[in-house]
């Protein structure tokens, strides 16, 4: 059965019966060229000369499951059904296609679908060569010409069928390891191989003493998608914690923490179980069979019987649901692991709180009860009729969180002593360089030589710019730099080969070949700087193509260059023939010709420049950004839109797919968010940023800001109901004292209710106050305050390409409505 891609071209020469033929594989290659005995008047010094009979063979080996692909089928059909007939051989049942009909079918109105006027009129090339009629009507020419012919009818019929399929080159990068891209395996496989490498030392060595490795490349090379591939080989293994660059100069430790929980309840793979129910089903397993217990129960040889080929197993025998049998189960579990730690570890500070709340996280299968056991875990306290769900106790309110959550990380670590090393990912970490967040890179880097300190049996990954290292190596103390480095990963542009098969791998994802770009377009597309380049390259001239978009003005610019090159080049080539051929009037006239219209094309790329540039909606995107609440209509429209709003358009998307996920709010993780946002926009606003105090009396997480015409003061009140009512009476106090201020308190909709009297009646008067206003945090205002924060971080981990002064007044227009940018600006 032939395929699309197994095909040959042929060509045959004969009135009735053949005379000459030639066939093309389907890679270009001359592969069969012969001619016939039986006419050899016409053939004498022809080298290839067989008898008719044998070529009909060799046709027949070569031909067969192939599609045959000709120009004018018919002619060739007819004088091959004759030789086989004349050589008594039966026709088999090859299947032909025909590039005279294809051509009619693609390239309407032509005065005539010849194979000379189709090679001139789509300026085909064999061996870099036009055309040449004095040429033609040769059975090798005439194949090479047909089999250009073909793939240009083949490239049209993509471009047909890409309308109706997305950009496979619209997603350039990779956020977090736990999403799934195309992955060419052969790119970086040193610098993977080292990385697992020093994993494997980590685990064999007796003392498991934390490594650390800084991946160092360029924006752009692929440090995340590599972080992304660690996840996918080793995940079923190993725990992979991702972190997010820190916000919040006083929770650094405690963000770390958090981010790491939100890794843990990731699910593995197509698995339904999450990383933090393997790390407790292969760690207990692991504890019952020879860490402690030396003479193993009843109880404990079930578990090892029915675990040995795979420690999940452990949750399919504990019982059903809601019955007696499985929480005596759970509570043997919890019984034999918390003695364990007692034993080893001792029981001072928090640890057997912690390793309890693990233990009811995986004890749960409802997502509810799962949801309400991390946010515990994340040192929330929750509702009385909260914990009496999850059978749990609050924290102390006055324990320090940097405390808490090094601890934590250290029982995690702990436990994975009886599993595998963790992976810590710290990624997206370039926006802690810039001056104003001095104190935050300081205090990041004692947060990573405490985890260092205080975390055994894990590699910790910095994911870093070249210019960030050095940033980093000037400003850390000795001790810091040595941990961190003592693995050098570097990631360097792959060769142009390598950068090919990455597009061909993208491209497949949609069934298309890269061959939809011509080659001076491939030239270009390879030649930019990075491999997110290369991707966001293919994507622009991608939209050419198949939704007839402008390219950008640079890419225009460098375009018009290169065929500028080109015309050069055909000039020279016309000089040489006419010096050294002399040949005929006809042939350079044809040259003149195709000159002619490469200017025509120059012309047009020129006008397009200065008439319809793609940057145009950039500098006035008000008519994309109406469209921005409209339905979706297709692909083509959609992609109409200047790439910063199609990016806009692609992480609110995949927002509104995380929000659905468990998630960690915590109120100074939101007030770093908003410090953020607010320093981007004081480079084109007069800001100023500013903190209020009450006495010693403790308040909301809160930012001041101040701009010519108001002060607001922002802040969050994520915590629990007892503590809530304390803070939101402080802040009303606040309020009656500063009248000349905005006062807005925001709290997330998915945090649990304020139930109590005191509470609702604290946010009655805030919210009659003149100056005062209580917002819970829906879905669509949380998506739009992360999307706001996200498009921050990534114009300064240079993810977005394009100036932050630039991207902000765009940002400012999508999102005109909303009541964060109107105070902004």
């Amino acid at each position: 059965m032939s395929s699309k891609n197994d095909f040959i071209v042929i060509d045959t020469e004969g009135k009735n019966e053949l005379n000459e033929i030639a066939i093309v594989n389907n890679r270009g290659q001359l592969i069969y060229e012969a001619f016939a005995l039986e006419y050899d008047a016409h053939y004498e010094i022809k080298l290839n000369r067989k008898p008719l009979q044998q070529i009909i063979n060799d046709f027949v080996q070569i031909a067969r499951n192939k599609l045959i692909i000709c120009h004018f089928a018919e002619h060739d059909l007819r004088v091959l059904r004759n030789s086989f007939i004349k050589v008594n051989i039966d026709w088999q049942n090859f299947k032909f296609n025909c590039t005279y009909k294809l051509a009619r079918q693609h390239f309407s109105r032509l005065s005539s679908y010849s194979l000379e006027h189709l090679s001139k009129k789509l300026n085909l090339k064999v061996n870099n060569k036009y055309f040449n009629s004095q040429q033609a009507h040769t059975a090798r020419y005439d194949t090479e010409f047909t089999y250009q012919l073909y793939l240009k009818i083949m490239q049209q019929q993509q471009l047909i069928e890409a309308k109706n399929k997305p950009n496979p080159f619209g997603s350039s990068r990779v956020d977090t390891p736990f999403q799934n891209h195309p992955d060419l395996t052969s790119i970086y496989q040193n610098q993977f191989t080292t990385l697992k490498t020093i994993i494997n030392e980590i685990k064999s060595d007796f003392n498991h003493q934390t490594k650390g490795a800084v991946v160092i490349g360029e924006p752009g090379t692929g440090k995340t998608h590599l972080m992304m591939r660690l996840a996918n080989e080793l995940l079923e293994h190993n725990r992979l914690l991702f972190i997010r660059q820190p916000n919040n100069p006083d929770t650094v430790i405690y963000h770390t923490y958090s981010r790491i929980l939100e890794s843990l309840v990731e699910e593995v793979g197509q698995s339904s179980y999450t990383q933090l129910e393997y790390l407790l089903a292969n760690s207990f397993v692991k504890l019952i069979d020879s860490y402690f217990i030396v003479s193993p129960n009843k109880k404990d040889q079930q578990i090892l019987e029915a675990t040995k080929d795979n420690a999940l197993k452990l949750y399919d025998i504990l019982g059903k649901e809601g019955t007696q049998s499985k929480r005596k189960s759970w509570e043997y579990i919890e019984r034999i692991t918390t003695e364990w730690w007692h034993k080893r570890y001792g029981a001072a500070g928090y640890s057997l709180e912690i390793i309890k709340g693990i233990i009811k996280f995986c004890a749960y299968s409802d997502p509810q009860y799962k949801r309400l056991v991390t946010r515990w875990l994340a040192a929330d306290n929750l509702e009385e009729a909260e914990l009496n769900k999850v059978g749990l106790n609050n924290w102390n309110e006055e324990m320090s969180k940097e405390a808490f959550s090094l601890e934590a990380i250290s029982v995690l670590s702990k436990f994975s002593l009886l599993d595998e090393p963790l992976i810590v990912v710290f990624d997206q970490l370039e926006g802690l360089g810039l001056s104003h967040n001095e104190k935050l890179l300081l205090n990041f880097g004692s947060a990573i030589k405490e985890i260092f300190t205080h975390v055994p049996n894990s590699l910790i990954i910095l994911n870093l710019f070249p210019d960030r290292w050095q940033q980093f190596q000037h400003i850390f103390d000795g001790s810091i730099i040595e941990r961190i480095s003592q693995n050098k990963i570097i990631l360097e542009k792959p060769s142009p080969s390598e950068l090919k098969q990455i597009l061909q791998k993208k491209a497949q994802s949609v069934q298309i070949d890269i061959e939809i770009f011509t080659p001076e377009e491939l030239n270009d597309i390879l030649g930019q700087s990075s491999i997110r380049g290369v991707l966001n390259r293919a994507y622009e001239y991608y939209q050419v193509r198949v939704y007839g978009i402008s390219l950008p003005k640079e890419t225009l610019n460098n375009k018009i260059k290169s065929q500028e090159r080109s015309i050069t080049d055909v000039l020279q080539s016309l000089e040489n023939k006419i010096i050294q051929l002399q040949q005929g009037f006809q042939n350079i006239a044809q040259e003149f010709k195709i000159l002619k219209e490469f200017e025509f094309q120059v012309k047009s790329v020129e006008n397009k420049t200065n008439s319809n540039s793609h940057y145009t909606d950039l500098e006035s995107p008000k008519s994309q950004l109406s469209k921005k609440n409209e339905p979706k209509i297709d692909t083509a429209e959609q992609t109409g839109k200047p790439k910063i709003i199609n990016y806009l358009e692609q992480e609110k998307e995949r927002l509104e797919v995380k929000y659905q996920r468990p998630q960690i709010i915590e109120d100074s993780d939101d007030v770093g968010k908003l410090r953020f946002i607010t320093e981007a926009f004081k480079s084109i606003n007069s800001i100023e940023i500013d903190h209020l105090r009450w006495g010693k009396k403790k308040l909301p997480e809160h930012l001041l800001i101040k701009n010519k015409s108001e002060r607001t003061c922002i802040g969050f009140l994520q915590v629990g109901s007892t503590s809530f009512t304390a803070r939101i009476k402080n802040w009303n106090s606040l309020v009656v004292e500063h009248k000349n201020t905005n006062f807005i308190l925001l709290r997330d909709i998915r945090q649990s209710a304020i139930t109590g009297k005191a509470g609702k009646e604290e946010i009655a008067k805030l919210n009659h106050a003149d100056n005062g206003e209580f917002i819970v945090i829906g879905r669509e205002n949380r998506i739009n305050f992360e999307l706001i924060y996200k498009v921050i971080v990534d114009l300064q981990n240079k993810d977005l390409d394009l100036a932050l002064e630039t991207a902000l007044p765009i940002l400012n227009s999508y999102f005109q409505n909303y009541w964060l940018t109107k105070i902004l600006l």
